[in-house]
């Protein structure tokens, strides 16, 4: 076995000469993320979306802005696995996994109630004046069945019952526009 005498010659010059390496790339400051104990999601839906309230809902939400919550860094665009459940006025989302990578890690977190409203479609212009004309022709029906004949009281009173009769009646809904963000506290 031959062994070998080394110089520490290298060893002292080495850390006193400068150097430079070309064609290297230098690692740009990362942008720091905050902690947080809350975070925005928003669905991936480009529709607007019309929600029973007394109905649960599988819906993948996404981070809209990088967080870390609860030690799991959540960069933008990660998608959050929940659901949307029943409670009174509403419901509210339940954020049960974090997906990334095709790795589910556990995240506990909801959001408030997510109200429910009088369904705007069934509440829009269009949709009264369409009760209205059912009423006023219901109100002409009736005028004609019951009076004299047809008079504009009886069309008139048609319409506004059948357009308070709409609007009251109209199915509560949770409405959840494209790009609304929802905010989730992690618990």
């Amino acid at each position: 076995m031959k062994i070998r005498d080394l110089t520490l010659l290298p060893l002292l010059v080495a850390p006193v000469v400068p150097f430079t390496l070309t064609g290297v790339a230098m690692a740009e400051p990362v942008a720091q993320v905050k902690q947080a104990t809350s975070l925005q999601v928003v669905t991936q839906s480009d529709e607007t979306l019309y929600l029973n309230p007394d109905t649960a809902y599988e819906l993948p939400m996404v981070v809209n802005d990088a967080v870390v919550v609860n030690g799991i860094n959540l960069p933008a665009g990660t998608v959050i696995e929940g659901r949307l459940e029943p409670v009174p006025g509403g419901l509210r989302y339940i954020a049960t996994n974090v997906q990334a990578g095709g790795l589910r890690t556990p995240l506990s977190a909801s959001s408030d109630v997510l109200n429910d409203i009088k369904d705007p479609r069934e509440t829009s212009a269009g949709s009264i004046l369409g009760d209205a004309a059912i009423g006023a022709a219901g109100g002409a029906v009736i005028g004609a069945i019951l009076g004299d004949g047809v008079s504009i009281v009886e069309v008139l009173g048609g319409a506004a019952a059948g357009a308070a009769v709409g609007n009251v009646t109209a199915q509560r809904v949770v409405v959840i526009e494209p790009g609304q963000a929802i905010t989730l506290r992690a618990e």
